[in-house]
């Protein structure tokens, strides 16, 4: 026996040792034994640093590699893998998911191919530049993977790749910053052990065989190809079969494909488990031949023309889980989905009617989008009745009304979205035993009664709470304990018209996480508590607009950091505010603090911390002093409305220096002198309102030549005087141009007729508006222009772009009314009254 035993262990010590051998003893660097000495091969380790010589470094995270004693074995090196047997290396992986930074490529060096035993290449992300794939890379005959993704290469396709006729994977995707093309894909064949194939965003627009070169790769089981202006196939493709029908995963998204490529897909019935076809040219009915395609789990067709349910287009798709038809033209009721297994459903955004359907029996649903359609009725609770497992519902831009059901069956739901519909009534209590619900967004509706606190009772998980309304005769009421602590942290709070006074509310000040705060016209009739300014420590977005809210900015404890205001986008107009404004809202991004009682002066601009201000309103207010001349830092700031307070002195020279201004308000002030000839450096204003101050001078010549993208210019009620310069004629976009009230003399220009957005019928536009510039682009402003109409003051806004007017009223002009201004036709109000003209009316005023 012991015999026996002892023969038995030198078996499995031998089979064991024989184990290692057949693996090769791959190891990655961080499993080597740590006392082992430098193992690398020489060779390969000169061409490593060659290699490194070619690479721009900024942030040193190649420090490992280099000649040094302690650095000899380069299979130590970030990025490096070798033999534990050869030494050889086996794997060069400087991606950006390994080494966290960006390198960027000033030359590869040729002496790479001497890393001859090379299987696994990934240079994902390193920055080529623009430079070209050097042709030796076909010379790496053992690599199995390669990936060059993101790596901004130019230059001629890489073909010399289809030299290495032992890839298994190859990523050349994302490469669409220099629009990498490829004339053909002839080379593609000879990778006849490929399995894995990224192209994205190579441009195969003229490569028309495509799917006839896919139909050659015999062991392809994943395809990518988004992005690649890819022709449907052409028909001698569709026939050919495919003997592996090895494809399980096609991504051919945002291509311009259509319906015939479902034939070349039909070779693969057996096999496809994801396919991803949106953004095409698809259109007319979805095929039957899907239904054949029995492994299909995930199904993308979404933003293309299908119209048409064809009746057995899901028969048979007993394994599908997910099923994207968003954005399309289908119509009607949906087709019989009872026998699938679905785990997601998006219908969203088309033209899908009548009432919600009945989806009981499709119990696997954890996400399910039918927004953005017509369906109309009621929700009943029936619909959703056996959806446990439902994690996402979303029914909002439709025309669903009546009032919200109990929906506490649906005890898995995190997101639920009605918004944009017309339900009326309340929101039941019960919505408060919906424990793991992370965002309820129910605004734009008609929804009206008493949110109490056992709305929110089990609700610990909520995130984002949007309840604000579309109806102002109807608004829903919060009537919260002023002690009530909540049992959530949310990030977003949205209750615009939500009524919440009249005191502010105390709870919430529990919120930690708050990134957007909207509780404006809310009904606040209480001062400003003292911890107002610590909510801005994490929000970036916090609109109390339309309340009653009193109280001074110097009441308020300042113990917080002053870098937590950054990148506020904050409002508090239409209050009652009182007193200086604080210097630290100078580090807002956005700030709107008009229609308040604030005085004292505007020094809080000469902050340097200011430097980010995109948007400032401070109109309406009783700031006064003179405006300071320290304005050179504002480089940032897009709008300044100033207007409506009772500043004085001479408009600051450093105007000038605010250079991407584009809406300039000083209305209704005490400013005197001349407009500074330093505006003319702001050659990006659309609207100048100095209207109503004390300035005076000649209407400056520059205003036409430099400003050339004004819209509105309004200088009336000051003490210009002189003749109107030629140059006003040069303002083309010009809409609103008004010089009433000034002492302005002369005649008419005859140019006039060169105004060239006054000289077409029809509009373009309604309001005008304008972008910040933040980096998510979505935060912008809309003009609005306050002017005299039909013999009083009116404001304009949402339709701002309606109003076409040129008011010289109530100055000294002279001679006749020149003919030329009768081309206006665009014109909605002329006013030439209170001046000096003669000669007779032109009878082609009439074409006005």
């Amino acid at each position: 026996m012991q015999g026996h035993a002892m023969c038995l262990k030198l078996f499995l010590a031998i089979a064991l040792l024989l184990l290692l051998c057949v693996q090769g003893g791959e190891v990655s660097r961080n499993h080597r034994d740590a006392n082992g000495t430098g193992r690398c091969i020489e060779k390969e380790r000169q061409a490593l640093l060659a290699f490194k010589r070619g690479l721009v470094d900024k942030s040193d995270c190649l420090s490992s590699w280099g000649s040094e004693a302690q650095k000899q074995d380069c299979c130590r090196w970030i990025g490096v893998s070798c033999s534990n047997q050869t030494g050889h290396v086996l794997q060069l992986d400087l991606s950006f998911n390994v080494i966290r930074s960006r390198l960027e490529v000033k030359m590869i060096s040729p002496k790479l191919i001497e890393l001859q035993y090379l299987h696994h290449l990934d240079l994902h992300e390193i920055d080529f530049n623009g430079s070209q794939i050097p042709d030796f890379i076909g010379s790496l005959s053992n690599l199995r993977y390669l990936d060059l993704s993101d790596t901004l290469f130019g230059g001629k396709f890489p073909s010399q790749v289809g030299n290495l006729t032992n890839l298994q994977y190859l990523d050349l995707s994302e490469n669409y910053n220099y629009n990498t093309n490829a004339e053909n894909l002839d080379w593609l064949p000879r990778l006849s052990s490929l399995t894995y194939l990224d192209l994205s965003f190579v441009n195969l627009n003229n490569v028309f065989n495509w799917a006839e070169v896919i139909n050659k790769l015999p062991e392809l089981t994943n395809l990518t190809l988004f992005g690649c202006g890819l022709p449907s196939p052409i028909l001698s493709t569709l026939s050919y079969i495919n003997s592996s029908k090895s494809l399980a995963s096609v991504d051919l998204n945002s291509n311009k494909l259509s319906t015939s490529i479902f034939l070349w897909l039909s070779n693969y019935n057996t096999s496809l488990v994801d396919l991803y076809l949106s953004d095409n040219l698809l259109a007319g009915s979805i095929p039957d031949v899907l239904g054949h395609m029995s492994s299909l789990a995930y199904l993308s067709l979404s933003i293309n023309q299908l119209e048409v349910w064809a009746p057995h287009s899901f028969a048979s798709l007993c394994s599908l889980q997910s099923l994207d038809l968003s954005s399309n033209d289908l119509t009607g009721s949906l087709p019989d989905l009872t026998n699938l297994s679905l785990q997601s459903l998006d219908l969203s955004s088309n033209d899908l009617t009548g009432s919600l359907p009945d989806l009981t029996n499709l119990s696997s649903l954890e996400v399910l989008r039918l927004n953005n359609n017509k369906f109309s009725g009621a929700i009943s609770g029936t619909h959703f009745s056996k959806l446990s497992k439902l994690q996402v519902l979303d029914l909002s831009w439709n025309d669903l009304a009546g009032s919200l059901p109990d929906l506490t069956n649906l005890s898995s739901l995190e997101e639920f979205n009605l918004y944009n519909n017309q339900l009326s009534g309340g929101i039941p209590e019960s919505i408060g035993r919906m424990s793991k619900l992370k965002t309820i967004d129910f605004h734009m509706n008609s929804l009206e009664g008493v949110i109490l606190e056992t709305h929110f009772s089990k609700l610990s998980k909520l995130q984002v709470l949007d309840l604000s309304s579309q109806n102002s005769s109807k608004s829903l009421v919060l009537d919260i304990h002023a002690d009530w602590i909540p049992p959530f942290q949310l990030d977003s709070i949205i209750l615009p018209s939500c009524k919440m006074g009249p005191y502010f509310p105390k709870w919430l000040q529990t919120q930690k996480n708050l990134s957007y705060l909207d509780i404006s016209d809310a009904g606040i009739s209480d001062i400003l508590p003292s911890w107002f300014l610590s909510l801005c420590r994490n929000v970036e977005f916090m609109n109390l607009t339309g309340n009653q809210i009193r109280g001074s900015f110097a009441d308020l404890t300042l113990e917080f950091s002053d870098s937590s205001i950054n990148n506020l986008i904050l409002d508090l107009s239409s209050n009652k505010l009182e007193g200086p404004i604080p210097s630290v809202l100078s580090k807002a991004l956005y700030l709107d603090l008009s229609n308040n009682n604030l005085s004292g002066s505007i020094s809080f601009l000469c902050s340097s911390a200011a430097i980010g201000l995109l948007f400032l309103d401070l109109s309406r207010n009783n700031v006064s002093g003179e405006v300071p001349d320290c304005l050179t830092h504002l480089e940032n700031l897009v709008m300044l409305d100033l207007s409506y307070n009772a500043l004085s002195g001479k408009i600051p020279t450093t105007i000038g220096s605010v250079f991407r201004i584009e809406t300039l308000k000083l209305r209704s002030n005490r400013f005197v002198g001349q407009l500074p000839s330093s505006l003319k450096n702001c050659t990006s204003l659309v609207l100048v309102d100095v209207g109503d101050n004390k300035l005076s001078g000649p209407i400056p010549k520059w205003l036409g030549v430099s400003l050339s993208y004004l819209v509105i210019l309004m200088l009336s009620s000051n003490h210009f005087n002189g003749s109107l310069p030629t140059q006003i004629c040069h303002l083309t976009d010009i809409q609103i141009l008004d010089f009433s009230m000034n002492n302005i003399s002369g005649s008419i220009p005859k140019c006039l007729n060169n105004l060239t957005t006054l000289a077409q019928k029809g509009i373009s536009i309604l309001e005008i508006k304008h972008f910040l510039g933040r980096l998510d682009g979505t935060t912008t402003y809309e003009d609005d222009e306050t002017l005299i109409w039909k013999g009083r003051m009116q404001t304009f806004k949402s339709i701002l772009g309606l109003v076409k007017t040129i008011d010289l009223s109530s100055n000294r002009l002279t001679g006749e009314i020149p003919s030329e201004i009768t081309h206006l036709v665009g014109l909605v109000s002329l006013n030439l009254s209170r001046n000096q003209l003669t000669s007779q009316i032109t009878p082609e005023i009439g074409n006005l």
